[in-house]
């Protein structure tokens, strides 16, 4: 699956920090949760903001588990996410599902299903 590679790559960028990797495979638009303070973030602007926010307080990883589409068109994706603090202590470890919506090759739209 080619949204397979694309995601798995999007979670390498995020976790290596690499800003501009991670967004690249980003509508100009993109919906994207604020997972860490609730809410959502709309472009590609605000979610490297968000995540410059984010990482400046947390350090947070996410590792593909299982890629699979489901029946609507969107990629769901099973990770395992251990967030710590800027000392390095565990503040959570748990498994979460991210569902993807594309807009042709770049994500449009991300939800956090719990």
């Amino acid at each position: 699956m080619q949204r397979e590679n694309e995601l798995r790559a999007l979670y390498t960028a995020f976790n290596a920090r690499d800003l501009d990797g991670a967004l690249a495979s980003m509508a100009i638009d993109v919906d994207w949760p604020n997972g860490w303070q609730g809410g959502r973030v709309v472009g590609r602007d605000d979610v490297r903001d968000y995540w410059l926010r984010q990482w400046s307080a947390i350090d947070p990883t996410v590792e593909p588990i299982d890629i699979l589409e489901r029946p609507d068109g969107s990629i769901e994706v099973t990770v395992h996410q251990v967030v710590r603090d800027p000392a390095g202590t565990v503040l959570s470890d748990r498994e979460v599902r991210h569902v993807y919506t594309f807009l042709g090759d770049l994500v449009l739209r991300m939800e956090i299903e719990e």
